[in-house]
């Protein structure tokens, strides 16, 4: 970190020399740094053992490099300055592993073959708890082949099995759009809000209006609606929605 200090001998500051000077000196120091955030990561995958991960966060419309980083005897880790929070991305070949916040702390990244976790920090354990939950549901869903499969070995009727297995869908997914909705609420004003609402909407053919994204914007407040991401999706779908109607 270079900084530098112009004195004018014209000019007299009790700041000068002695105790004064060195507060004036570090107040210098920290007002040239950056936040600084720092990832240290873990992989149980052989695959990826001497692999390249990349860093990218979300930027002008688009995902971003700003760091990358070699898995060696299964660690990692990535580092730098930053200007706010951010929610990012653990890349590997353009393939996406992973969100993560960077926030000032110490972020703990670990990746299995079966999960992969960021904590250590406020908003990371709080995306690690919803990724879990979500993950949950997602298990839950795909169990009911299963549960048709049992049904069917215990004789149950075909209109019993259709029944079932349409209550216990229609519940899951109930709860899967309440805990996103949730979710995003709850951290309206800061990064996780509008990076779960890109995600919830990147699956989506087109930008749309639907009931629940309806919900979620419905009382937004003004950091939420001024993300560039969610402001460009709104105006997008209310465009397409004016053209369906005429």
């Amino acid at each position: 970190m270079r900084f530098s200090i112009h004195r004018h001998s014209s000019i007299h500051s009790p700041l000068r020399g002695g105790v004064g000077g060195s507060l004036l000196l570090c107040l210098l120091i920290l007002l040239s740094c950056k936040s600084q955030y720092m990832v240290k990561g873990s992989s149980s995958v052989d695959e990826l053992e001497g692999r390249v991960l990349t860093l990218k966060v979300y930027a002008d419309g688009e995902m971003k490099s700003i760091d990358s980083t070699r898995v060696v005897h299964g660690r990692f880790s990535f580092g730098g300055g930053m200007d706010s929070t951010m929610l990012g991305g653990v890349f590997l070949d353009g393939m996406s592993l992973m969100p993560i916040v960077l926030e000032e702390g110490e972020v703990r990244l670990n990746i299995e073959d079966t999960k992969q976790t960021a904590t250590g920090t406020p908003l990371n354990d709080s995306l690690a708890c919803f990724i879990l939950r979500k993950t949950q549901l997602d298990a839950r869903m795909a169990e009911l082949p299963h549960l048709e499969a049992k049904m069917i070995m215990d004789g149950n009727d075909d209109d019993e099995i259709m029944h079932e297995l349409r209550k216990q869908s229609r519940e899951i997914a109930i709860e899967n759009d309440q805990l996103i909705t949730h979710f995003i609420r709850a951290n309206y004003n800061n990064v996780l809000g509008p990076g779960i609402f890109m995600l919830l909407t990147n699956g989506l053919p087109q930008p749309v209006l639907t009931p629940q994204i309806e919900e979620i914007i419905l009382n937004a407040p003004p950091y939420f609606l001024g993300h560039p991401y969610v402001r460009q999706y709104i105006k997008k779908a209310r465009e397409a929605s004016d053209v369906n109607e005429e």
